[in-house]
């Protein structure tokens, strides 16, 4: 019942998306199946004590940054816990705890060639192929996160003033340059691709499977693996590294940091600080590369 009102909170007040709930919910299950093994004791039972074996077993089976986000779960659980005032907990168990030290890594990115090379390489001759080519330029041309590009609606294209109106996370809403040559490709398949994926219960959703419904997670993954594997790239692969190639070479074109971070819908500035870091690896290797003393 506890859990449940937490989640139900995460929802309605804090507007968090279904995956991030999702991710509350199991991490808030393991603590509970840990409790269970424990001859069952309550939330309000768990002493300092429990949480340090907990800890314990967590570090035998996960790496620092699941720890930490399963720690970050539970801290914030008895946090609603206590504040509710209807439940009789009145301390923190976590309070005393801090989340694993994570080294910091760089995101992996993409050179401006390797992104032509997989951009080149749907097939624009038949729905679906168009389909994922406009995926593919939209993705480069905004850095949008996966759940924005699967709720792109129609409606969203402003074609005239070439921007997308985006709904990130906590449904906030930003607005985001398109490039001209993005939103002539949008155009191109919403006129001739997508009305012969759409069925009548397809709603406004831009990007659709065969079956005209929305796309799902999985499919964008297969399509930008697919493309990727055509064009031969030897790199890690995954979804966001188009978002992080995005902010890269915006900054490395001679971008701001507070543009790229609008633009990126990060609500701190210092996770748009990471791209700096990016940036200087990237000059490192241009220096080791042509400096003639290098």
């Amino acid at each position: 019942m506890q859990v449940q009102q937490f989640l139900l909170f995460l929802e309605l007040e804090k507007s968090l998306s279904l995956n991030t709930i999702n991710s509350y919910k199991y991490d808030l299950d393991k603590f509970s199946e840990y409790l269970d093994l424990l001859n069952s004791i309550s939330f309000d039972e768990v002493q300092n004590s429990h949480i340090e074996k907990y800890l314990e077993l967590l570090k035998k089976k996960h790496k620092a940054a699941t720890i930490a986000r399963m720690l970050s779960a539970l801290r914030q659980f008895y946090e609603f816990l206590i504040d509710s005032k209807n439940f009789n907990i009145k301390i923190n168990p976590l309070e005393f705890f801090d989340s694993p030290k994570l080294g910091r890594k760089l995101p992996d990115v993409l050179t401006i060639e390797e992104i032509d090379k997989i951009l080149s390489q749907p097939s624009i001759n038949t729905p679906l192929g168009l389909r994922d080519k406009t995926i593919l330029e939209i993705m480069y041309a905004c850095g949008l996160r996966v759940s924005e590009v699967l709720d792109l609606k129609t409606a969203n294209i402003l074609y005239n003033d070439e921007v997308i109106r985006v709904f990130g996370k906590g449904s906030k809403e930003r607005i985001v340059p398109i490039a001209s040559s993005a939103i002539d490709w949008i155009k191109i398949y919403t006129e001739k691709s997508r009305p012969s994926i759409a069925k009548p219960f397809s709603e406004d959703y831009l990007f659709l499977n065969w079956r005209g419904k929305k796309l799902s997670r999985m499919a964008l993954w297969d399509i930008i693996n697919k493309y990727s594997n055509m064009a031969n790239i030897k790199k890690k692969i995954h979804p966001h590294i188009f978002r992080h190639s995005f902010a890269t070479h915006l900054l490395e074109g001679g971008a701001d940091l507070r543009s790229i971070q609008e633009m990126l819908g990060h609500a701190d500035i210092s996770t748009t600080q990471i791209y700096t870091h990016v940036d200087i690896t990237y000059l490192k290797q241009v220096h080791k590369e042509f400096h003639p003393r290098s």
